[in-house]
């Protein structure tokens, strides 16, 4: 077994640090090198990424690069694919990529485990286009028109976001509705519009234990008997992703209803799994597959691409240096398309739990910053809120755009739609590069001139009007905002996140801090 060796003590880290603490050009200085921009441009699929304004050069680059094999990052990517038990304090494997990848004619991970995939998402698959084509029928007969998922935390934002990011492919037969909060009001405003004779309510819970999602269960299933649904026909009206087959039959699933997946899916990484029902209900099955093709394809490019052009490592290498080397705290999602209005908060969760960490792989603790804060939203609503502090606040704020350049509207629906995605792209690429270049004291000051400006008050208002510039961003450009597209920029931050943690030394796939709340609740409940 190698010796593992702490992220500060490896020779490429202690050569990061010495460039990082040398001047470097600004931004608005580096976008005029020659080649730049053609030189910090990676594609995989039909994903494109421009990093050209983040805040290294060529030799920066090749450092970070150096220190990805120096980490043995893409050896571990292998280590993976291959089921090796890398979620060690579990002793469990990480193996959400064959999820998507289970028609492989020779899976690193073995034909055993692709069968056992194959089998439920068949299962699942054609339970879900009964209700996306509108011939699933409730108890009396009549047609399900709606469909509410009951889960939290990665139970519910990966399918939640990926539902309404997929909104072009839903189905006219059913509305799929997520319910994550056991607030009253947040089950109540949904189940107040909807028939319980037409509803079917799906729980997700591994265990059919979180107390979350039981509480909302219990009061679901009070709502549909409440409603007319006879206790002996609750099996037409309720369904349950769950590895608890016994429990979720006890509530009155039937088990032909119920679909399972394994302990090497983490909750976070688990929407191609049986956990994604509702997404397929609402998309079909054929969008539900190329779903899985997309992020198939980002899996084979990072398993395959070498370091230079390796997109998810590039991500990685480059969040590593906005971290570590220029002490960036935070880091933005900012999509400018409204259909990924939830994708923040889903990497946001696939983040921050798995890198979350402050113990290295060794036991030791850590010795150097790891996860960042991950934040954001919809770039057009930020860019009335919170960019102000990006603009000329004190805190540096790496920035992840995310942009889609074909308008799929439908134009019989709102005419003028080509005119809105114009707008919506100009806003990105501006934004993108006023963060960079910013304004300085001199080029403030002609255009307060230019303006008509007293000389008076081109003194007083420069210093209030120029931007220090120089703020680091990645932009991700995507085609269109397909099943397969989405599919593989999903799969793109999943690799990411891998990939920082493999580099700090960190365990990336499981989450104590979370179990840890769930124990203390447990303890308080029961007067312990």
């Amino acid at each position: 077994m190698t010796t593992f060796v702490p992220p500060q003590q490896r020779a490429t880290w202690q050569s990061l640090q010495a460039s990082a603490n040398q001047p470097m050009a600004h931004l608005r200085e580096l976008l005029k090198e020659p080649q730049r921009a053609e030189r910090f441009q990676l594609s995989a699929g039909h994903l494109h990424l421009d990093f050209s304004r983040q805040r290294i050069d060529t030799h920066i680059w090749s450092q970070l690069q150096a220190l990805a094999t120096e980490s043995d990052v893409l050896g571990q990517a292998h280590a993976m694919a291959r089921g090796d038990a890398i979620n060690a304090t579990e002793a469990r494997a990480v193996l959400h990529m064959a999820l998507r990848g289970a028609n492989q004619p020779t899976p690193p991970w073995g034909q055993a485990i692709s069968a056992q995939v194959t089998d439920v998402l068949k299962r699942m698959l054609a339970f879900a286009d009964t209700f996306y084509n509108g011939t699933a029928k409730g108890h009396t007969g009549e047609a399900m028109t709606d469909v509410v998922t009951l889960g939290i935390g990665g139970s519910d934002l990966g399918p939640r976001m990926a539902a309404q990011a997929l909104a072009a492919n839903a189905s006219p037969h059913v509305r799929v509705h997520f319910v994550s909060n056991p607030d009253a009001w947040a089950l109540h405003s949904t189940l107040r519009g909807l028939n319980p004779a037409t509803t079917l309510v799906v729980v997700s819970s591994k265990t059919f234990t979180t107390q979350e999602t039981l509480t909302l269960a219990n009061s679901a299933r009070r709502w549909l008997l409440d409603g007319g649904v006879p206790e002996r026909a609750l099996g037409a009206h309720v369904a349950a992703v769950s590895a608890a087959v016994d429990k979720a039959t006890a509530f009155g699933v039937l088990p032909e209803n119920i679909f399972g997946f394994w302990d090497w899916v983490g909750g976070r990484y688990s929407v191609w799994s049986a956990i994604g029902l509702p997404l397929a209900m609402g998309i079909g099955s054929q969008a539900f597959r190329e779903f899985l093709a997309g992020a198939e394809t980002m899996d084979q490019h990072f398993l395959s691409a070498p370091v230079d052009q390796n997109m998810p490592l590039a991500l990685a290498l480059l969040g590593v240096w906005n971290r570590n080397f220029l002490n960036c705290p935070t880091h933005l999602i900012s999509p400018y398309a409204w259909r990924l209005e939830k994708f923040a908060s889903f990497i946001q969760q696939m983040d921050m739990e798995s890198n979350g960490k402050s113990t290295r792989v060794d036991g030791e603790p850590v010795d150097t910053a790891t996860g960042p804060i991950v934040w954001g939203g919809l770039g057009i609503d930020g860019q009335h809120a919170y960019f102000q502090l990006i603009h000329q606040g004190q805190h540096t704020v790496p920035v992840d755009f995310i942009g889609v350049t074909q308008e799929d509207t439908p134009s019989h629906g709102l005419p003028m739609a080509a005119e809105h995605h114009r707008v919506v792209l100009l806003n990105l690429n501006a934004q993108a590069h006023a963060l960079a270049c910013g304004r300085d004291a001199h080029d403030t000051a002609e255009s307060l001139r230019a303006g008509g400006m007293s000389e008076a008050d081109v003194a007083r208002l420069t210093p209030h009007r120029q931007f220090r510039g120089n703020v680091p961003s990645n932009v991700i450009w995507m085609d269109a905002l397909t099943p397969y597209n989405l599919g593989s920029l999903i799969a793109l931050y999943e690799h990411k996140v891998f990939c920082q943690a493999a580099i700090w030394g960190i365990h990336a796939f499981d989450q104590w801090g979370v179990e840890l709340g769930k124990t203390m609740a447990k303890a308080m409940e029961s007067g312990a």
